[in-house]
């Protein structure tokens, strides 16, 4: 369910007389922590690691771009707040985000970083063990962009007591449910989204580079609202132009756009590290037949998308509804067509739980946030249009209020 909650407090207790901006109150934390402590005790794991940097932020709001070097929060099942362990210059950072007490941000030394003959996790686990909770049931997300396998050979080396869990993504699945406070920074999120299409078909003409129309959009995702700042992307801007549309995830160049260029764009908007997406197609020129059918296919496919996602309804079935409208124009397209989105830091937005495709059986609630892009990368060109949807007690909203049309110009 939707819980309630102002979106940011100032906690003037934390850290001596400074004041901090919270992205959320400590009330919404101990919720969080609550979830979490309870799916632990229900797998049996008394503490747990957790190394995707997203997990971190979301439970205690550690934000800084230190992940580089290795970076976790402990949860022990027992103790009132959480732990977060990462570079010594970094705890300061800890100090002026994080919620927690001064002596739960904790800095490994400045000589394990980078050296071949010892490792940080050899520090960490030394540190877990002198904790008193080196011979747990511990749980560890294994499955974490910035968590390497030789931090993990070194962790487990440290910890020759413990038995180990996989617990990845037990943190993701309660990050699905998203709470009042973090749909407003989605709603944010998706005006930064708009914008940054608005000046993506602003800006992109023949003979305009591909690089200058990125910057010009990124200007747009991070300055897009007077009212509040935007975030870097977990993911950089795509624009996809003429045969580039046909595979998804090309980076841009000084490559100049074309006359009568088909272009595909994914882009998004991020507010205090929430991500909403949006995807849509830009024409220069007259538009090609099989370009205008295979868009209105999609864009009743789209239709086909909203009408389905509603609590009670099964992921696959919302991607049944769209297969089912595309078989009709005689497309097909093998990849999922969304993914559960929210808190995000590079190199994605999505939150590896619920995805539209055939198989998955998770049954949307109210709170659950959706990325639905209905991208067809076809021989030569492609078009992508998207929604973030979320799903409400009744039905759905788009929180992006965008055209769906192919936006034409001539």
């Amino acid at each position: 369910m939707v819980s309630g909650g102002s979106p940011a407090t100032v906690d003037p207790a934390r850290h001596g007389d400074k004041m901090i901006e919270l992205p959320f109150t400590r009330d919404e934390y101990q919720q969080r922590l609550r979830k979490i402590r309870a799916e632990m005790a229900r797998r049996g794991i008394e503490l747990l690691i957790v190394n995707d940097v997203a997990n971190q932020h979301y439970i205690t709001g550690y934000d800084g771009w230190s992940f580089y070097t290795p970076q976790m929060v402990l949860v022990p099942i027992e103790e009132a707040e959480p732990v977060w362990i990462g570079r010594a210059m970094d705890a300061a950072g800890g100090l002026l985000t994080a919620w927690m007490k001064p002596e739960n941000v904790v800095g490994f030394p400045e000589d394990y970083v980078q050296r071949g003959d010892r490792h940080p996790m050899d520090w960490i686990a030394a540190w877990i063990v002198a904790k008193g909770w080196g011979n747990r049931h511990i749980g560890i997300e294994l499955e974490a962009y910035y968590f390497s396998p030789k931090g993990h050979a070194r962790l487990v080396a440290g910890l020759p007591n413990a038995r180990l869990h996989d617990a990845d993504l037990l943190v993701n699945w309660i990050r699905a449910v998203k709470s009042a406070p973090e749909i407003d920074y989605l709603r944010k999120a998706s005006t930064l989204a708009e914008a940054a299409v608005a000046r993506a078909f602003e800006i992109i003409a023949p003979g305009v580079r591909e690089c200058d129309a990125i910057a010009s959009i990124q200007a747009a995702q991070i300055a897009g609202s007077p009212d509040f700042a935007g975030d870097i992307t977990a993911l950089p801007p795509t624009i996809l132009g003429g045969e580039n549309a046909s595979a998804p995830h090309i980076m841009w160049s000084d490559r100049r756009f074309g006359e009568n260029e088909t272009i595909a764009l994914e882009l998004a908007g991020v507010c205090r590290r929430y991500a909403a997406g949006l995807a849509r197609t830009l024409q220069l020129g007259k538009t090609p037949t099989n370009v205008s059918d295979t868009a209105r296919a999609v864009i009743e496919g789209m239709d086909a998308v909203l009408e389905a996602a509603r609590p009670g309804t099964t992921a696959e079935a919302v991607e049944a509804a769209w297969r089912k409208v595309i078989q009709r124009y005689g497309l097909k397209k093998e990849s999922r067509i969304g993914y559960s989105i929210g808190v995000a830091y590079p190199p994605d937005w999505g939150e590896h739980t619920i995805s539209l495709r055939p198989g998955d059986k998770t049954v949307l609630a109210p709170g659950n946030v959706v990325h639905s892009i209905l991208g067809m990368w076809m021989d030569g060109w492609g078009i992508e249009i998207s929604e973030t949807i979320l799903v409400t007690e009744t039905g759905n909203e788009t929180l992006t209020r965008f055209p769906r049309d192919i936006h034409v110009k001539s």
